[in-house]
């Protein structure tokens, strides 16, 4: 009797080991981590307030990844980078860099080119046909910061486009475009931007805003796709 009850327990023991490897790895892959400052994380969570991933911004461990028509984006666990629909492009300290593109933006484009306002996807959680991350500066520096940023495409009637950029003091700035070309900004007396001048260069396929004391760089894949 005492040679089967043994033989009992060696089993039992085999079977819960067999069953505890599965749940370990598991685990392993699900595992929350915190997102470190060495990959730049910024917003209150993407794609919406709240969620666990976030926005990263430019820094040594992210530079090789971002992207103009790509928002990248750091997940705490496999199972909310896998949840975005992106390309896992690395994973560094437990996140998971997520490569997100901003969507097709010539969906809804008919053969005038034209885009239809009507068709044009919004991107999940958000009211924004695409989102970035754009280069910025404040209190008269150069543009090396990284904002998070999101396009409003055809929101006037006369077709212009509407992009607001979340600025580090969790303040809005709302710029305006014809096109690829931009003509004006929002102003308020809180901010003391309603003296401001508004100017703006060409280099390419991006524009530089000089807004004040505020500098913006936007690419025109943000309107036109790519």
């Amino acid at each position: 009797m005492k040679l089967i009850y043994l033989a009992a327990g060696v089993s039992a023991l085999a079977l819960a080991s067999c069953g505890e490897t599965p749940a370990a790895n598991e685990s392993s892959e699900n595992t929350v981590v915190p997102i470190p400052e060495s990959l730049a994380p910024f917003g209150e969570g993407y794609p919406k307030a709240g969620d666990a991933c976030r926005n990263l911004g430019e820094s040594a461990a992210t530079s090789d990844y971002l992207d103009d028509s790509a928002v990248l984006v750091g997940c705490p666990s496999a199972a909310s980078a896998e949840a975005l629909g992106g390309t896992i492009v690395d994973t560094i300290d437990g996140v998971r860099l997520v490569s997100v593109p901003m969507g097709d933006a010539n969906a809804g484009m008919g053969e005038s080119g034209a885009m239809a306002a009507s068709e044009d996807a919004k991107v999940a959680g958000t009211d924004y046909n695409a989102t970035t991350i754009l280069k910025c500066g404040f209190n008269g520096a150069a543009p090396t910061q990284s904002c998070n940023a999101g396009v409003k495409r055809n929101w006037g009637e006369d077709g212009s486009h509407l992009v607001e950029v979340s600025k580090p003091d969790g303040r809005k700035r709302a710029i305006f475009f014809n096109g690829t070309e931009p003509f004006g900004a929002d102003s308020a007396e809180a901010d003391g931007s309603a003296g401001w001048d508004f100017t703006s260069t060409r280099d390419g396929d991006q524009v530089t805003i000089w807004y004040g004391p505020e500098t913006y760089v936007i690419v025109d894949a943000l309107f036109t796709g790519g």
